[in-house]
């Protein structure tokens, strides 16, 4: 496809250069003013909640500090996270 835009632009060299820049710029600004405005609204990027932290425990964002050591969250690592921590790099290299 892309060769037969190239062998169907005239011109010669520069004017192949030329056609080539501007059918690139008009398709991006095809994508960015009607393609990408249309598709926007059907996207769930903006689909955020946010809560206010009410300090309730119990309500909706209402968690609150006691001053307990959580013993883990849940998220325990596959490996040893002081394994490379026993002794500094030499200084020679």
């Amino acid at each position: 496809m892309y060769a037969f835009i190239w062998r169907k632009l005239p011109f010669g060299l520069v004017g192949k250069l030329t056609g080539s820049v501007l059918l690139a710029a008009a398709a991006v600004a095809l994508l960015w003013y009607v393609a990408f405005p249309w598709a926007e609204p059907l996207l769930p990027f903006d689909d955020v909640q946010v809560t206010q932290d009410s300090g309730v425990p119990g309500e909706p964002g209402g968690d609150t500090v006691t001053g307990e050591t959580p013993t883990g969250d849940g998220h325990e690592l596959p490996y040893d996270t002081d394994q490379n921590n026993t002794a500094p790099p030499s200084p020679s290299r």
